[in-house]
């Protein structure tokens, strides 16, 4: 009976203290909507150049790290009183168990047991918890650096490729599965021209480095070269879109997708004739890019080729043979006779036609699945891309061993480099874009949400130098480009 009247006593002093604190946290929550209020009477008070949406921006986040320490503290104190009772339970318990007394070096054993658990959800709830507050710091300056400027709708199908002209007038062009290349309007996001000369899937667009005159790579294992005249119109004042609402995270299913009234490309002048077309691959043609000067171009092909042809006779120049799979991708140097291929072999290749008389190629072994793409940096870099979830840059001078390697989360489709300050623009598979430097350091995430970004595979992306308002363009197979203003002082500032 005394050990019966003592348990008794002692769950009910318990309950007592846990009915206390429960009265605490409830005192503590209906204060939290004044004491914001008067932190924000004090913030006004002060002198501050902030601007006023700027300050409250802080004062919210401040309110949230203060939220988030206030309920650790809480769970602390929880978690404390759980041990307290555990081990007086520990303790009664080891007066008599089976009528045998229970020696200390167990109880200690016993009682560290379940301390280091609790020690470990206490550390678990922690990490979750600064987690979640460095998170929405590195939300809201994605936000205010990388903002949507216009979406491109338009297609019947994904898109595969984006890239924007070298020449004026500056124009975004996609590649689609729907068998069209659209060449859009940075500004208004009207269509402009469309080229209907493919029997199959256009897998990539490359424009002519001097003239109005695109490139165009299609699963009817062909490429086309095509001359296009444009007249921009007149831009409209838009609504500004670059502010969101709502979690950061909203994962979207296919009813979400941008939903097409009409063709709205129906009503643009439509090309249908190449001015040559580039016909020596046995297999989907996958990529094409031209040489420096325009007078060459290159393809790649899942014949396990690339081709390079002479652009004003269409004739087959060299046939560049050895990789032992498909190929994915192909780049050439802006400023050299230079070209890398990809494919899913693991490996990218560098073919030199600096010398006519003979090229010489140079096989690198750096990635473990597909590499999809590489891409040459004005300078002396080449970046990979792979579906090992890993990007590596390379130094042309040494490439035994790559200088810098990105691991992500997820696989990486066609990269970009831009050519002013070297950011490497990655799309993924799981609908995310990131922004690094060619040292590995990340830099930014493209905002995501559920009123902007893409809603499927991100397959694409490019940068652009001669535009005041877009300067990174995406495609994915939500059969949407976007195009985003990338705030770079900005950012490297952030680094």
């Amino acid at each position: 009976m005394p050990t019966e009247s003592g348990s008794w006593a002692s769950a009910r002093q318990t309950k007592q203290k846990r009915k206390s604190h429960s009265l605490s946290i409830k005192r503590t929550n209906s204060s939290e909507q004044d004491r914001s209020g008067l932190q924000r009477d004090m913030l006004e008070g002060q002198d501050s150049k902030l601007p006023s949406s700027v300050r409250n921006t802080l004062m919210d986040l401040f309110g949230q790290i203060e939220r988030e320490f206030e309920n650790l503290y809480i769970e602390n104190l929880e978690l404390r009183r759980e041990i307290d009772t555990l081990n007086e339970r520990l303790a009664v318990e080891g007066q008599s168990i089976d009528g045998a007394e229970l020696s200390k070096g167990q109880m200690k054993t016993k009682a560290s047991h379940s301390t280091s658990q609790l020690s470990q959800k206490l550390k678990t709830t922690y990490k979750a918890s600064t987690s979640k507050i460095v998170s929405s710091f590195k939300t809201t300056t994605s936000r205010a650096i990388c903002q949507l400027v216009k979406e491109y709708v338009g297609h019947r199908d994904g898109l595969w490729d984006v890239s924007v002209t070298r020449t004026q007038p500056v124009v975004m062009g996609t590649a689609s599965a729907d068998h069209t290349a659209l060449l859009w309007s940075i500004e208004t996001g009207k269509c402009l021209i469309k080229y209907v000369g493919h029997a199959g899937s256009v897998n990539s667009i490359k424009f002519h480095p001097t003239e109005q005159i695109a490139l165009t790579a299609s699963g009817d294992q062909t490429a086309h070269i095509w001359r296009y005249t444009v007249q921009l119109p007149t831009p409209q004042p838009t609504a500004d879109t670059s502010q969101i609402s709502g979690e950061e995270e909203v994962d979207f299913s296919d009813k979400d997708e941008a939903e097409v009234d009409g063709d709205v490309s129906s009503d643009c002048p439509t090309v249908r004739i190449p001015l040559s077309s580039l016909k020596s691959h046995q297999g989907v043609v996958i990529a094409a890019d031209w040489l420096v000067g325009g007078k060459q171009a290159v393809t790649a092909s899942w014949d396990r080729t690339a081709n390079l042809y002479d652009v004003e006779t269409s004739e087959l120049v060299h046939s560049l043979t050895g990789h032992d799979q498909e190929l994915t991708h192909c780049c050439t140097h802006p400023t050299q006779r230079l070209v890398v291929t990809s494919s899913r072999d693991t490996t990218f290749r560098l073919w030199d036609f600096r010398d006519p008389s003979i090229h010489s190629v140079n096989v690198f072994q750096g990635h473990t699945d597909t590499v999809t793409s590489a891409v040459f940096t004005v300078g002396d870099n080449v970046v990979s891309g792979s579906d090992d979830r890993t990007v590596k840059v390379w130094d042309l001078k040494n490439m035994r061993s790559p200088i810098a390697t990105i691991r992500t989360d997820s696989a990486v489709n066609r990269i970009s480099v831009s050519v002013g300050q070297k950011i490497i623009a990655l799309p993924h598979d799981n609908r995310q874009v990131r922004l690094f430097d060619m040292s590995g350091v990340r830099l930014a995430r493209l905002p995501r949400s559920n009123r902007q970004g893409h809603r499927r595979m991100v397959c694409c992306s490019a940068w652009s130098e001669d535009h005041p308002t877009c300067n990174l363009f995406t495609c994915g197979f939500d059969r949407q480009a976007i195009g985003w203003n990338i705030n770079i002082p900005a950012l490297l500032q952030e680094k």
